[in-house]
């Protein structure tokens, strides 16, 4: 066995390995750390919402810094023996009846059942200065970031049909809220009396870029005419993909989400892939999801995976038992 083996106290192969520790990946973890269940979790260390300053909508937890939530909830599964180790996935293939995990790094790390919870990349639209500001004063969703920048000058950058409900749900927070049609938005004649009647403005023509001030803050727009508008806040719908690129080994590709906003795994009740021993969970399996819905699911699958192992182990030890010619009479019980 190399040094690069991962192997577990009980033997050679885990019960569950999770590729990605964010929110859903750690609350499938701790799921089944707490039912004695062999986990280990690899993370390749990128929380998708790492730039942002809080996580919100977690109950007692609201406004928890991202990167904080994490070290809590890696705390939380070690203390019941699971085990946390950083590294990136290259693929995953099947070897003598386990998935069989490999790192960029030459890690290998057998697992009788797997759970993805890699998460997603946001796919900015390409105007300069939209990254550098990402998380920030650059949002995407008022769940997480509606109230912080309630009453400010909000600016929606219109990229597609969902501009528009963007741009109602932000009125919510700020009687200031300007659409800009950027690209390919085309409002129907009730969509334009909508915002007319609740007070958003509309502008036409291109976003060239962002105007930052001296504070390294978002101070305004600035359109392909050369005009600038001022805005505290840009709200921007990026396109949301899923990270599962390793995954062509085990026949898995990613599905158009309903909405068209992205692409994400395909997954039944639980997080079950229909890939045998594979499961998903979190923004891999619902580019939708937040961070509390994240976590749920995350949870969810651990669940649903220990009920598989269960049934697994059962069925196996009654086998066991029938091939030594043991058999148990019906309706008998124990001493």
């Amino acid at each position: 066995m190399s040094e690069n083996e991962l192997v577990p106290a009980s033997g050679e192969a885990w019960d569950v390995v999770v590729v990605g520790g964010g929110a859903a990946g750690l609350s499938a973890a701790l799921t089944l750390a707490r039912v004695r269940r062999s986990v280990l979790v690899v993370d390749a260390g990128e929380p998708r919402n790492a730039p942002a300053a809080g996580a919100h909508g977690l109950l007692s937890r609201d406004g928890i810094p991202p990167l904080e939530l994490l070290r809590l909830g890696r705390e939380e599964v070690a203390s019941y023996g699971g085990r946390i180790v950083s590294g990136r996935v290259a693929g995953v293939r099947r070897e003598d009846g386990n998935l069989v995990v490999s790192t960029e790094d030459g890690g290998r790390a057998a697992a009788r059942r797997l759970l993805l919870t890699t998460g997603l990349v946001d796919e900015l639209p390409d105007v300069p200065g939209l990254a550098r500001l990402w998380g920030r004063d650059v949002v995407h969703c008022v769940y997480c970031h509606g109230w912080e920048v309630r009453d400010t000058a909000v600016g929606v950058l219109g990229t597609g049909p969902g501009s528009f409900h963007q741009a109602l749900m932000f009125r919510q927070l700020s009687s200031r809220v300007t659409l800009f049609l950027h690209n390919g938005v085309d409002l129907g004649d009730e969509q334009w009396e909508q915002l007319a009647a609740l007070g958003v403005g509309v502008v036409e023509g291109g976003v060239r870029g962002l105007e930052v001030d001296d504070r390294d803050r978002l101070a305004g727009v600035r359109l392909a005419s050369g005009k600038e508008i001022a805005v505290d806040t840009l709200a921007v719908a990026p396109r949301f993909t899923a990270r599962a690129d390793f995954l062509s080994d085990l026949g898995l590709a990613l599905t158009e989400h309903p909405t068209g906003m992205g692409a994400q795994l395909a997954v039944e009740a639980g997080g079950f892939t229909g890939v045998e021993g594979v499961w998903a969970a979190g923004n891999v399996a619902d580019v939708t999801a937040n961070v509390p819905v994240a976590a749920a699911s995350g949870t969810q699958a651990g669940a649903a995976l220990n009920a598989d192992l269960i049934a697994a182990d059962a069925g196996a030890a009654a086998a066991a038992r029938a091939a030594l010619g043991t058999t148990e009479a019906r309706g008998r019980v124990a001493d």
